[in-house]
């Protein structure tokens, strides 16, 4: 059995917890993208393109044992690292705890207050869209 939501939303606390400033949290988050395993670009599709998002963003997902996988990717670096922090915590749970989830590592470690308007309305959009897959896997 994987970690819950809750476990690994402490993990990045702790994680981010160990750099001082915002420029090394950066450049942990683009490290996380690059860390990001490559979709195949027949997921590169208009309907995978989660709109709301200053760059393109792919987001794919599909039911696995009750659970739901999320595979992602953009075009710019920033984003393709905040979308790998998303999936790290909600890919692989069940549906109901993906639509329950409150995020709250997301202010702990004060992400969207960093982020430009346009990028925490994209960050805003990724995570409706996780948790519409969410609620349609859950109606199956």
């Amino acid at each position: 059995m994987g970690l819950s939501i809750n476990e690994i939303e402490s993990e990045i606390i702790e994680e981010f917890g160990l750099f001082d400033n915002w420029i090394d949290k950066y450049d942990y988050l683009i490290d996380l993208g690059k860390s990001l395993p490559k979709i195949d670009t027949s997921q590169k599709t208009k309907e995978n393109i989660i709109s709301g998002c200053q760059s393109q963003v792919w987001l794919n997902a599909r039911k696995l044992d009750g659970k739901v996988v999320f595979t992602a990717d953009s075009d710019a670096i920033m984003t393709k690292g905040i979308i790998a922090l998303l999936i790290r915590v909600l890919s692989n749970q069940k549906p109901s705890n993906i639509i329950d989830a409150k995020l709250n590592f997301i202010n702990i470690i004060g992400l969207e207050e960093q982020l430009s308007q346009t990028r925490a309305t994209g960050l805003k959009s990724m995570i409706k869209q996780m948790k519409i897959y969410a609620l349609a896997f859950k109606k199956i």
